[in-house]
């Protein structure tokens, strides 16, 4: 993907700053392809943003309390009911759902839906079992076309680390799937919500792609 030489676009990115890892990679990634962009905890920058990324690595549990402790539980749903975009990442898919099984935890409720841990004894070959966490590259197949999409190959390999995944309760929110021991939830989108449970700052060029294809929506 061309690199843009400079930040030349006007748009504020806020990168939800809730004391995790991987934050910087995102922001990286946002400057490489020419957009500003900012890590903040602070609610008046986030609602103030055209758009907003939640990112980052970690369990549900100790992400919501950090969320609840510094109030961006409720600047994050004062965000999503404005209408403009907005992006979760890996645990930034997870808590968007009403509960965990993570530690069972509660998380944001924006969708109808809960988090599932992977079973263990499931076996994705004949001679090959289940590893938990899934690390590594897999692939993702769109199950219906959708503007994150554009100019993505389906399927398209993509960067995961996750012991759990999302399972919505409806249908209508799935834009892709993966198969790892089962077939799963890998990326939703309602509304102005869009969400990955893979790491697109982490998947090369296709990665770039997608969070480019996000911030031009």
């Amino acid at each position: 993907m061309q690199r843009c030489p400079d930040l030349i676009v006007k748009k504020m990115i806020a990168i939800i700053d809730y004391e995790a890892g991987n934050l910087t990679s995102v922001a990286r990634a946002l400057t490489y392809l020419g957009y500003k962009n900012e890590i903040t905890s602070t609610a008046e920058k986030i609602l103030n943003a055209e758009r907003v990324i939640f990112p980052g690595v970690g369990a549900a549990k100790a992400t919501m309390q950090t969320l609840q402790k510094r109030g961006l539980n409720e600047v994050l749903k004062d965000f999503f009911r404005t209408g403009k975009p907005m992006l979760g990442i890996c645990i930034g898919i997870q808590i968007l759902f009403e509960h965990s099984e993570e530690e069972d935890a509660e998380c944001l409720n924006l969708l109808p839906g809960y988090i599932k841990k992977y079973p263990t004894t499931a076996t994705i070959t004949r001679t090959e079992t289940l590893k938990v966490p899934q690390i590594g590259w897999n692939e993702v197949y769109q199950t219906k076309p959708h503007a994150i999409f554009n100019d993505v190959p389906n399927p398209a390999h993509f960067y995961f680390v996750n012991s759990y995944y999302p399972e919505p309760v409806s249908e209508d929110i799935v834009i892709g799937k993966t198969k790892y021991g089962l077939e799963f939830c890998s990326a939703i989108a309602q509304d102005n919500l869009i969400a990955t449970q893979f790491h697109l700052e982490k998947s090369g060029r296709v990665g770039l792609k997608m969070l480019n294809n996000f911030l031009e929506i």
